[in-house]
């Protein structure tokens, strides 16, 4: 079944920190390649659809670091920039409101520093998306898990879970009924958002590439899959 054609926009939401990565830069701005993160993230998805809409979230300390970084790369993708809340469900509410004349369409949000989302995964994410209303990507466990309650562990069957991943797709205006809601401490994410609307969440496959940079070990990982992708 072919998907519906909706515009496509993204919400890149980029507040964290450098607490993790032992770093004094915030870990979007550090660099992978001589190139912020935060570069190569946007510019996976300017290259997947050059026409959409780039909202980029970034706290408002920041901001002068982020134009000063642009000016230094001459990065020119096309973006807005939108300041950020004190917590992740604000940030995309404030993401969302900078789209507040657009009707419709297919929204993504995801992690500023997820490099290497690739353009079959935003494929099957806003295609996904477009056909249900949302759509998030996830990967299999690798690793055998266990539950722990009260001091004791038991081990559960790894194939009844995944782990959950970004870009996460929706429709524009399910995303801003859903955002409407009083924001509550089970909102983990965006599909925890929507889900608690009342509408089903739609898995698509991720890749075990699209990691989220958050220490030290992440970043000896992205040089090397950079290196890779120049050799093929």
């Amino acid at each position: 079944m072919e998907s519906p054609v909706f515009k496509k926009y993204a919400i890149i939401v980029a507040g964290g920190s450098g607490s993790r990565m032992q770093a004094t830069l915030p870990k979007q701005f550090l660099p992978i390649a001589g190139t912020p993160v935060l570069m190569h993230t946007m510019q996976r998805f300017h290259a997947f659809d050059a026409a959409m809409p780039l909202v980029v979230v970034l706290p408002a300390a920041e901001v002068s670091t982020w134009n000063s970084l642009c000016q230094q790369h001459q990065f020119t993708v096309p973006h807005q920039v939108v300041l950020g809340g004190t917590t992740r469900f604000q940030s995309v509410k404030n993401g969302l409101a900078a789209l507040e004349q657009e009707e419709d369409g297919v929204v993504a949000v995801h992690d500023g520093v997820r490099p290497f989302v690739d353009n079959a995964i935003l494929q099957a994410a806003y295609g996904t998306a477009a056909q249900r209303g949302a759509a998030v990507v996830a990967v299999s466990l690798k690793d055998s898990i266990r539950r722990v309650r009260g001091g004791t562990s038991k081990a559960v069957d790894r194939a009844a879970y995944r782990l959950v991943q970004t870009p996460q797709c929706f429709r524009l205006p399910l995303l801003r009924r859903a955002y409407s809601q009083p924001e509550s401490p089970l909102f983990t994410d965006d599909a925890s958002v929507v889900e608690r609307f009342g509408h089903k969440i739609e898995l698509v496959e991720g890749s075990y590439r699209n990691i989220k940079l958050t220490t030290p070990e992440d970043l000896v990982l992205a040089e090397a899959f950079l290196l890779q992708e120049k050799r093929t």
